[in-house]
């Protein structure tokens, strides 16, 4: 097994939980949409306090750039193929530059 960079680890690590994060967001809003849970309750106050905590500064940016489309937010997507893209920037410039 090859050995793996700890910086191109860590990096994809970071990468991936907040890849986990942002679905956990959008997950939670679909159930407060549909009524399966319930905002008043404090746990998922809490929990949904800590999710737009950690998503909006990301998500706040794009949103401004997209056009308005109706009750529907595409921003997550975005930022999720965008997450997607950096982690094979990542990869291509640590394997041009022969760090992995």
């Amino acid at each position: 097994m090859m050995p793996v960079n700890p910086i191109l680890w860590l990096v994809h690590t970071v990468i991936d939980i907040y890849f986990w994060i942002i679905l956990a967001m959008v997950v939670m809003s679909w159930l407060i949409a549909f009524g399966i849970i319930n905002r008043s309750n404090p746990y998922v106050r809490q929990i949904g306090h800590a999710l737009d905590r950690l998503t909006e500064p990301l998500l706040r940016p794009i949103r401004r750039v997209l056009p308005d489309l109706g009750g529907i937010d595409i921003s997550p997507i975005v930022l999720l193929i965008g997450l997607q893209f950096l982690g094979i920037l990542v990869d291509n410039v640590f394997f041009s530059l022969g760090w992995a």
